[in-house]
């Protein structure tokens, strides 16, 4: 199947295995894929260091809430995570102009609400499954103590609660703000993107029925 300009954007809990979901969605779909290289992106644009961006990026300040209108408006008095969040979104919308893709995180959902073929994705899990895939696949501190493990499963969790309530007037991981919410712990990780997969093969089968409305 042909796609010529879906985007489809993964949010998740962590430790659901959002990213490798969305990473294989995009092989099976056949289309790029981005994560960690939106930070090359936005070091290359900024000037910043890669380490310094990942340790600042889904941070954000705890001041006015911020607006997309400052998309453009680069200032040097804005705030460094402001500064990484607008080369982001631009570096994000302008790989939507470009052709279908999967994008992970950093408020994308958002930054592309008014592409009309975009795929909204939010993947979520329980806490022990969670727990289970931290300890094994990530780089994430062996815990003896399961309260402690939990504890800094939901500190993450609340972290990039906080950076997409701030840059955005959505509620992170609210149903309705999604397209299509899956738990990955029921499905686990083939399933769900297969589920994704058919998801997005019959928004695209639509297409040409919706858009005729338009």
């Amino acid at each position: 199947m042909k796609f010529d300009d879906t985007i489809i954007t993964i949010s998740r809990e962590y430790g659901s295995g959002g990213r490798i979901i969305g990473q294989k969605l995009a092989e099976q779909l056949g289309i790029p894929f981005y994560d960690n290289e939106l930070i090359k992106m936005a070091a290359q644009q900024t000037g910043m260091s890669e380490e310094f961006l990942k340790n600042t990026e889904e941070r954000a300040n705890h001041g006015l809430r911020f607006s997309l209108s400052y998309l453009g408006n680069l200032s040097y008095t804005m705030p460094l995570n402001d500064k990484v969040f607008i080369a982001q979104s631009q570096i994000i919308r302008d790989l939507a102009d470009k052709g279908p893709c999967v994008i992970v995180g950093r408020c994308a959902d958002y930054i592309l609400k008014e592409h009309k073929h975009c795929i909204n994705v939010f993947i979520h899990a329980n806490i022990d499954y969670r727990m289970y895939r931290a300890l094994k696949h990530y780089d994430f501190p062996k815990q003896k103590n399961d309260a402690k493990t939990k504890e800094m499963i939901l500190k993450v969790d609340k972290q990039r609660e906080t950076y997409y309530n701030y840059y955005t007037d959505q509620a992170w991981g609210r149903a309705d703000n999604y397209h299509i919410s899956l738990d990955s712990s029921q499905l686990h990780i083939q399933g769900t993107v297969d589920v994704l997969q058919k998801y997005v093969e019959e928004f695209e089968e639509k297409r040409e029925t919706f858009d005729q409305y338009e």
